[in-house]
């Protein structure tokens, strides 16, 4: 007596697998997604890259340029040329200070010393109600001119007399005393004066 058994089960048949249109059409819209994240990095990657390269183009120009005008600023033959424009410039110099020296050495200008004494002496001639407004001397003194305000005209000749007992103005004499009131209105009454060493032009006339 014979019995055949089945060894044949329907579930270990290999089976088929179908994708939806659904999952399909999902699939390629994450790739399409994700390829153009990457086109997108890529592209910011290649600007920051373009960036970078024209920075660096710059600063090389400029250094470069930098490099070239401290060479022309520094090269021998611009050292020599500086060096004897400042050899000729001091020359020059020297010669003009030689030039005024000989003559205060040949007593061409009298009045070697300056004015220091005269301007001391007008300080110290001080008189309350007159004061001096400006002054002018010529030369080694021998022509001076004085102008000034006062309160009370009769002190005029008080300060000639203090004045002429300094050292430095003995043996000069005022030739020539001028007198007037402002001639802008000033609120205060006082008289403008002016005294000279020698008459002015067409004084005398």
């Amino acid at each position: 007596m014979s019995q055949q058994i089945n060894l044949f089960n329907p579930a270990f048949r290999k089976q088929k697998v179908y994708f939806a249109a659904t999952a399909m059409l999902q699939a390629l819209g994450l790739i399409s997604i994700g390829m153009a994240l990457l086109y997108a990095y890529a592209g910011y990657q290649v600007h920051q890259l373009s960036r970078q390269s024209a920075e660096t183009a710059s600063r090389f120009a400029a250094e470069r340029g930098r490099l070239e005008r401290y060479m022309a600023a520094y090269s021998p033959q611009k050292s020599t040329q500086s060096l004897t424009e400042e050899l000729h410039r001091l020359e020059s110099q020297a010669a003009a200070q030689q030039s005024v020296i000989a003559t205060l050495k040949s007593g061409a200008i009298a009045n070697t010393a300056g004015y220091s004494e005269y301007l001391r002496a007008f300080a110290r001639q001080v008189i309350p109600g007159l004061w001096l407004t400006g002054f002018d001397i010529e030369g080694d003194g021998a022509q001076i001119s004085l102008s000034g305000g006062v309160l009370n005209p009769g002190l005029v000749p008080v300060y000639v007399q203090r004045l002429s007992r300094e050292k430095v103005m003995q043996g000069k004499t005022f030739a020539a005393l001028q007198m007037q009131r402002p001639q802008a209105a000033t609120g205060w009454d006082y008289t403008e004066f002016t005294l000279q060493s020698v008459e002015a032009d067409g004084a005398g006339k």
